[in-house]
């Protein structure tokens, strides 16, 4: 059967850099394993924005229409040969990630490095690996988690930026009682700020160039927060998440962090070369951590999100229609009005 041979689904199609449209995708049934999720909520990330602004996120550049969407959640509609225990209604958030199992990182516990893994709405690989933002989905069930009571789906949709920064906490070790600067307050800078918070850090100070995601950062629990534009306190922090991914604030980063300190690189950098004051590095004995992605960080954040739901209300700043793409997306470009935006697919 081909693909015109299924169901068809209103799917966020990317094309090309500038170039996103509302059109028709295959809907087939689920195959073994797998099940069918009616998607509820999406939210934008930065990748999304990058895929629309610039064709691609670092070295994952467009070369096929792709499905966008990583971070959804909605309600079991149907299930495939072998899958028990999720009847039709369920409430679900979806890990966008699917690792291989087999390459050397999945078998040594990093499944969040896997060489061969397919995530949602992601370029990485030829053929692309369509996206969630589309009406009905159809994942493994393997890549599905039940809400725990007391969550909703709209706060759900959450799940996957939070686990990222929990993945970035967790390599930072310990914050309990320590002193901790977030260089960055978009949607990540500021679910670090909410995880540190919960997790007990004495000091949490973020900093951006706009003043708009800093008072977001101020809602979700920092203690002080700096406008970098207007310059800041030359101070030193036990640990520094570098969460903008910008070359030129790493020579800060660094210089934030005390010496012996530890230095979490969040930010995704674009590809190829990029400078580091390594001398610095060496001679205050900071010990630098790359974050990438996450895995059972997932489960957590829901967990988390039950538990503590001034953190998705707190982020969130916009909801609109699915119809009303292009608006969602202007309005997510905007770091001066918006966080997170959150498209309602299928939610009523």
């Amino acid at each position: 059967m081909t693909d015109m041979d299924f169901a068809r689904t209103d799917a966020l199609v990317i094309h090309a850099r500038g170039d996103l449209r509302m059109e028709p995708a295959a809907s087939p049934p689920p195959g073994p394993g797998e099940v069918r999720v009616r998607i509820a909520w999406g939210g934008i990330c930065g990748s999304d924005l990058h895929y629309l602004q610039h064709g691609g996120v670092g070295a994952s550049v467009l070369r096929e229409p792709m499905i966008l969407g990583h971070e959804v959640s909605g309600f079991v509609e149907t299930c495939g040969d072998g899958v028990k225990g999720l009847p039709a209604g369920t409430p679900v958030a979806i890990h966008p990630a699917r690792p291989c199992g087999t390459c050397p990182e999945c078998r040594r516990g990093l499944r969040n490095l896997c060489r061969d893994v397919r995530f949602l709405g992601s370029a990485a690989r030829v053929p692309h690996t369509q996206g969630g933002f589309r009406r009905v989905v159809n994942v493994a069930a393997s890549q599905l988690h039940r809400l725990p009571p007391g969550l909703d789906p709209r706060r759900a949709a959450l799940a996957e930026p939070l686990a990222v920064a929990l993945h970035a906490v967790g390599r930072a070790g310990p914050c309990a009682g320590r002193t901790v600067l977030v260089q960055g307050a978009g949607p990540i800078g500021a679910l670090i700020v909410a995880a540190l918070a919960v997790r007990g850090a004495a000091r949490i100070v973020a900093t951006d160039l706009h003043d708009f995601p800093l008072a977001v950062a101020r809602r979700l629990g920092a203690t002080e927060t700096w406008n970098a534009r207007h310059g800041a306190p030359e101070e030193e922090f036990d640990v520094v998440f570098e969460a903008t991914g910008v070359e030129g604030a790493l020579p800060s980063a660094v210089a934030r962090a005390r010496r012996g300190g530890i230095l979490v690189q969040v930010g995704m950098f674009p590809p190829g070369m990029v400078a580091v004051p390594m001398a610095q590095i060496i001679a205050r004995e900071l010990d630098l951590r790359g974050s990438f992605r996450f895995d059972g960080e997932f489960a957590e954040a829901l967990t988390m999100l039950a538990a503590h739901p001034r953190i998705a209300d707190g982020l969130v700043t916009h909801e609109v229609a699915f119809a009303a793409f292009a608006d969602a997306f202007a309005a997510a470009a905007d770091r001066r009005s918006a966080a997170k935006v959150l498209l309602r697919i299928g939610a009523p």
